[in-house]
């Protein structure tokens, strides 16, 4: 088996005829490796998951964590429209779960699992977790609109939580799911989660028939997001839906802000991973709060510039803590 079979750059869909439900074709468990970097490398996010930050004995981890939710997220978005696209989906979705089983039992088989198996045997990884966000998954065929932002917090739960509890399990900042920093990180996650469906408002409607904007709590319907939409040029529209989001935005800064305090309580080399996200949810805010709130009609993104600007914060960071590093070294020396 050759790289060129496997792509990182072919979308996972694409390869079920050949590493799907009716057979998984033969592949070393070194070339899963290089395909879980390969794929967190060659895929568009609004802050990269593998950067140069992240510390070189953790980007194997990194990048096999990411494999498993981009091969959950396309086979749960990227079947199609309608019921039948949604039913595949749970069926999709349930053979991968099963293949999720079998790693666990250590009988991986499948690249992503092939790579994803010595993450979690080296780093004493629960397979809960993993399982949590399968469960976000299906529920995203299943439920579409939400009516509270308390119902939506429930749902980024699975969606979104457990992925920072398993990167800070990898990273050994925290022994277990019991660990304090666990709140910090959930409300950092929650927050990221929650800007991207704000970033995304217009592509989840029109693209997905999704609907996040908790409605009743807002006081509105979904037949007032598709009048607006229709009418682009209509300043009563613009404003109603500029009110609309600017609530949810200002919210989630505020939960954000909540999840600060975990960056003084990790150790130093990992901090600027968490701070470039950290910042990054924050840049995409401020994204929309420039576009004039009008994600209901085009999606804003973070300018080079800012991202640029948030890296460089994130590298200086990087660089004092390991000259602290070096003279906290160095005074033990001297004792």
């Amino acid at each position: 088996m050759t790289m060129t079979t496997l792509s990182p750059t072919t979308p996972p869909i694409d390869l079920l005829d050949t590493f799907g439900p009716a057979g998984c074709a033969a592949i070393s468990p070194e070339e899963a490796r290089a395909y879980a970097v390969g794929l967190a490398q060659a895929h568009y996010e609004n802050f990269s998951v593998l950067s140069r930050l992240v510390p070189r004995r953790y980007r194997a981890d990194f990048a096999a964590i990411y494999a498993f939710c981009r091969w959950s997220d396309d086979l749960a978005d990227e079947t199609g429209a309608g019921s039948e696209a949604r039913q595949r989906s749970l069926d999709l979705l349930s053979w991968w779960r099963g293949e999720l089983e079998r790693c666990a039992g250590g009988e991986a088989t499948h690249p992503v699992y092939l790579a994803l198996r010595p993450t979690i045997e080296r780093c004493a990884l629960p397979i809960e977790p993993f399982h949590r966000l399968l469960d976000a998954f299906e529920q995203d065929q299943r439920v579409t609109r939400y009516d509270t932002m308390a119902a939506l917090r429930e749902y980024c739960t699975g969606s979104a939580d457990p992925v920072g509890r398993l990167v800070l399990l990898v990273t050994g900042q925290i022994r277990d799911e019991s660990d304090e920093r666990i709140v910090w990180s959930d409300a950092i996650c929650t927050g990221l989660q929650l800007a991207n469906f704000w970033q995304d408002v217009r592509r989840d409607l029109v693209e997905r028939d999704r609907i996040y904007l908790p409605l009743s709590e807002l006081g509105i319907r979904e037949e007032d997001l598709r009048n607006w939409m229709r009418s682009p040029e209509d300043a009563s529209a613009r404003q109603s839906f500029t009110e609309v989001l600017q609530s949810v935005v200002e919210a989630t800064r505020e939960e954000l802000s909540r999840g600060e305090p975990l960056l003084g309580a990790i150790d130093a080399n990992i901090r600027p991973v968490i701070r470039l996200f950290l910042d990054g949810g924050r840049a995409v805010l401020t994204g929309i709060e420039r576009s004039g709130y009008a994600t209901l009609w085009q999606r804003p993104t973070v300018s080079k510039r800012a991202k640029l600007s948030l890296i460089a914060r994130a590298w200086a960071e990087r660089k004092l803590a390991r000259v602290g590093l070096r003279r906290g070294r160095a005074r033990e020396d001297n004792t």
